[in-house]
């Protein structure tokens, strides 16, 4: 068959779900033990987070290359919205 990855649960409890073809499985989410969600894009191995769903209910959004990703923008839960500037870290 042509079987292909759809999701994969880590020893430390982190379930991860991928879409794509066989050989080409890209990471679209994952969720972790803390009740965070993660929003992949991109590529095989290029995937970049896009958005993260915190526990509290917040939500920060992201722009950037894979592992240098930075916050734009977060929405808390209580409706406030806040917007950032500036590199990662910097």
């Amino acid at each position: 068959g042509v079987e292909r990855t759809v999701r994969m649960e880590t020893a430390s409890g982190i379930v991860q779900y991928y879409e794509g073809e066989r050989g080409a499985e890209r990471m679209v989410r994952a969720e972790f033990p803390s009740g965070i969600v993660k929003y992949y894009e991109g590529e095989k191995g290029a995937e970049r987070v896009v958005r993260a769903v915190r526990a509290d209910g917040a939500v920060e959004h992201f722009e950037g290359e894979q592992g240098v990703e930075r916050t734009v923008r977060m929405e808390t839960a209580s409706g406030i919205v806040q917007y950032y500037e500036g590199e990662r870290g910097a």
